[in-house]
This record gives structure tokens, C-alpha cells and sequence, in this order.
């Protein structure tokens, strides 16, 4: 179970750490096609390689705050002060493109926002890894979902959800056929809501670490709900089929920290 930690001294901590990290722009988030990295470990180009890779990557082997994480009760802090997550996403133009290492949906025009630690951020793009890139308690998911965002200094923040085999997912089910004829220029979809990626719960998990992919810049503030929704094999094999050979099971390994992760619950 959580050990619940209410102080306000540990709070305002927390978001002192998180202001004093280094900008982090959007663009560096979109790792290019074709980027000579692969997820396949051991492998030349693997994760255990990446930060030789490229100079600019020497954070995937020297950062100290690398993600993703097992998100593991026993090493939370529940607090209450993180409050409930709001957001205002609204309907905008979206285009579906392949990066060749993963699906990526990137909305054109103002899609709204969302306020984590009393700050807007701006959605961006989402996109997809299988399997999941977080584990829960040391279990992986079959997927999940990046929705990525940035606040007017340029700082990320991503919102993750996962996904156990089961019913289709409705927001998934709506793109399928475009994503299975995807391409690296990207595919003119129309009008995307975000609001169609469910949440389902208030519970969520809130940490500081990194992006997932080269250059795996730390700064990235995450929120990764806590329940786990489902999808279905179906779709799960169109994402795997869409993306490069290679590129099937585009998951980080988790990375070993001693990150401090929050929690918020409802009180009721």
C-alpha cells in the first residue's frame, strides 16, 4: 500500500526540483525517420547503445532521471495536494504520420490544454509504444499511449495511459484504416478530439523524468494514470504492422532509478 505524505514542505519541494531543470523544447521530442537507433536489446544499435550512438544522446546513458519507470506501490507517495487533472482539449485538425518508429498523431491546430502543477501545457501530438513503455507493479501492458504537451517556455510534459488485451479502443478504432496506410509525410485525417482518449479514473502517478527515445532529454514532467484500460489484438497488430520492420515492439526497457513518484487519489 502507499504510504501517504501530505506535508506541504515535500509538495513545494517537488515543484522546486522541477523548475530548476533545463528547458526542454517540443521539437526535440520528434526524433526523425530513420534515426539509426532500434529497440531490440543487445542489439548494435539497442537501447544499451544509444547514448554512443550520437553525442547528442549521452543522456540515455549518463542521466539520472532516465524514463520509463516501474510505477511500484511501495515507492509512491500519495498527495492529495497534486489535485485532479484538468484539462481542456477541443477538437482540431490532426495529421496521422509513421515515423517509421512509431504511429504519431500531430493535431495542427490548437487542441487545447492541460494544467499539471498549475501550469498549462499545450497539446501537441500523441503517439503509441508496444508494449508498454511503464510497467505497474512490475507488470507490462500490452500499450500505451504518450500524449504530449508543452508549456510556454518550452518545458514537456507527457500524459501516459495503458492498456490490457480486451475490449477495442474507441479512440483507436476511429483511426485504424488511416493508420494503416500511414507514411512518413502524414496522412491528412481531419478533425481529431482529444477528448475521445478515455481516462477513466482520477488516480494517476506523477514523476519528473525524461523522454523515452533518443535524445532522452530529462526535465519531462509525466502523468501516468493509474487505470489500466483495454484494447484489442486487432489493434494491437495494426500499430505493430504499420511501423518499420524492427520497430514491432517499440518499448524502452525500464530504466532503474530512485525517482520520487506521487500519487494522487481522491480523498472520497
Amino acid at each position: 500500500m502507499c504510504r501517504i505524505r501530505c506535508s506541504s514542505t515535500l509538495y513545494i519541494a517537488f515543484l522546486l526540483v522541477f523548475s530548476l531543470y533545463v528547458s526542454v523544447l517540443a521539437d526535440e521530442n520528434k526524433v526523425e525517420d530513420e534515426r539509426p537507433f532500434t529497440y531490440t536489446p543487445g542489439a548494435e544499435k539497442g537501447p544499451e547503445k544509444w547514448a554512443d550512438l550520437n553525442p547528442k544522446w549521452k543522456a540515455c546513458a549518463n542521466g539520472r532521471h532516465q524514463s520509463p519507470i516501474d510505477l511500484a506501490d511501495d515507492r509512491v507517495e500519495v498527495m492529495p495536494k497534486l489535485g485532479t487533472l484538468k484539462r481542456k482539449y477541443k477538437p482540431a485538425p490532426a495529421v496521422i504520420k509513421n515515423r517509421g518508429h512509431d504511429i504519431e498523431v500531430i493535431w495542427q491546430e490548437d487542441a487545447g490544454d492541460a494544467i499539471l502543477n498549475g501550469t498549462k501545457y499545450n497539446l501537441l501530438q500523441c503517439h503509441w509504444h508496444t508494449p508498454s513503455e511503464h510497467t505497474l507493479n512490475g507488470k507490462r501492458y500490452e500499450l500505451e499511449i504518450h500524449m504530449v504537451h508543452n508549456n510556454s517556455l518550452g518545458h514537456l510534459a507527457v500524459i501516459g495511459v495503458t492498456y490490457k488485451l480486451g475490449r477495442p479502443d474507441p479512440f483507436l478504432a476511429k483511426l485504424l484504416e488511416t493508420i494503416k496506410t500511414s507514411d512518413h509525410v502524414g496522412n491528412h485525417f481531419g478533425v481529431v478530439d482529444p477528448w475521445e482518449i478515455k481516462f477513466g479514473s482520477r488516480k494517476y502517478y506523477r514523476y519528473i523524468g525524461s523522454l523515452t527515445v533518443p535524445p532522452c532529454t530529462e526535465g519531462v514532467l509525466w502523468t501516468i494514470l493509474k487505470k489500466v484500460r483495454t484494447v484489442s489484438r486487432e489493434q494491437v497488430k495494426a500499430l505493430r504492422d504499420a511501423v518499420h520492420d524492427g520497430y514491432e515492439r517499440n518499448a524502452r526497457p525500464t530504466q532503474s532509478s530512485d525517482l520520487e513518484v506521487y500519487m494522487y487519489r481522491p480523498a472520497n
